[in-house]
């Protein structure tokens, strides 16, 4: 999260006569790593945050705010967002879209232990048993095609061996996809990384940043998470984190045949995802603002270790 619009007082004060809130006290600009700027709002009554959309596609906040206010109303802990006294959540200021958010409790896990990893696990399946049903639609924008279409464009900047490597990947994937029968589908949050959590000791006390949300293939989802949640230093899998994650997952919403075949492709696929979009921002499309890029070497790290030793067994589903 980070500050590229500032607001001041007077402008907040006067917002947040449109809500239900309570009245203004304070309000504090968060530094960080996103595109949106955002601010952490005191009132009377509540604590919230305020962001601001810099960037991306507007048209699509519609979703984002649909899909949150689905999950939270099936109790699912997400920041739901917060309507005005007329029933909208998605308004302007300073000339941008802005959305207003309950504050959750907690802080992002460093380094997540087993009862952390089991807590995620346990909400993800949930969000996942909630989503297939979740009426709303936005294609995923990292899936394989995107792959297809952009690996072209980091090519050049690869050595000859990385160029073999994700284009042969690139190519197992699509003959791997097309042998099996369509996953299980519904909405993701598309980049569930450890920042995009809070826990209050070992209680999750939210999932944050749905900006990537989507619908597509729920394995897509959990790949993401074993690959930052359950990855070492060196890219292997940690058997613990692993077997905390996939148990509590499975207990609410065990894989299908399908998505048991497949698993090991998803990892690399996912994998490769974050090494490409990574490489994308460094080479092609800097950001717009000036943040440090994330490393892609931390996905190629990931993506080798997949290759090398492939995903270790799924944990089997108590009857």
């Amino acid at each position: 999260m980070a500050v590229f619009t500032p607001l001041s007082d007077a402008q907040v004060a006067a917002f947040l006569e449109k809500f239900d809130v309570g009245s203004f006290v304070s309000l504090q600009g968060v530094a960080g790593g996103t595109e949106n700027s955002t601010f952490f709002v005191t009132t009377d009554r509540r604590e919230l945050v305020l962001t601001l959309f810099e960037q991306g596609e507007h048209e699509e906040l519609p979703f984002f705010v649909e899909l949150l206010d689905y999950l939270d109303e099936h109790r699912l802990p997400v920041p739901g967002t917060v309507h005005d006294r007329e029933g909208v959540a998605l308004h302007s200021l300073e000339g941008k879209p802005a959305l207003l958010f309950p504050r959750l409790p907690g802080r992002h896990p460093e380094a997540p232990n087993l009862a952390q990893c089991h807590a995620l696990g346990d909400t993800l399946g949930r969000l996942h048993v909630v989503s297939k049903r979740f009426p709303g639609h936005r294609p995923n924008p990292r899936d394989l095609n995107w792959l297809h279409v952009m690996h072209h464009k980091v090519l050049s900047y690869l050595s000859p061996a990385d160029q073999t490597l994700m284009r042969d990947e690139v190519d197992d994937f699509e003959g791997a996809f097309i042998q099996h029968d369509e996953l299980p589908q519904g909405a993701l949050h598309g980049d569930l990384f450890r920042d995009n959590t809070l826990f209050e000791g070992d209680q999750l006390g939210g999932i944050i940043d749905f900006y990537n949300g989507c619908t597509g293939d729920l394995l897509f989802d959990l790949a993401i998470v074993i690959n930052d949640w359950a990855s070492n230093e060196d890219g292997t899998l940690n058997t613990e984190r692993y077997d905390a994650l996939l148990s509590a997952y499975q207990a609410r919403r065990p894989l299908t045949t399908t998505e048991r075949a497949l698993w090991p492709t998803m990892l690399r696929m996912t994998a490769l995802r974050y090494w490409l979009s990574r490489l994308l921002v460094v080479y092609v499309d800097p950001p717009a603002h000036d943040l440090t890029p994330h490393d892609p070497e931390r996905f190629r790290t990931i993506l080798n270790a997949r290759i090398a030793h492939g995903a270790l067994p799924l944990p089997e589903v108590s009857a």
